[in-house]
């Protein structure tokens, strides 16, 4: 997975994600890598249209993002 992290940031590919967030709650969500770290991942949400940290053990699948035809 963290393979596919950095690889999302070195090529500014976007990425679909599963996350649990601390609420206890599954999201699914687009995302772009900017940086990856220890334990945590910065990118751009473009479900909530900002700069996101997410903890990597709260990442649930993750994927890269595949556009329907026709959007």
């Amino acid at each position: 997975m963290n393979g596919l992290f950095i690889r999302s940031a070195e090529d500014k590919q976007k990425l679909e994600m599963i996350y649990l967030a601390s609420n206890e709650r599954l999201s699914q969500r687009v995302i772009r890598v900017l940086s990856v770290k220890k334990d945590d991942i910065l990118a751009y949400c473009y479900s909530r249209n900002q700069l996101r940290t997410f903890k990597k053990e709260n990442v649930m699948s993750v994927y890269p993002y595949k556009r329907e035809v026709g959007t």
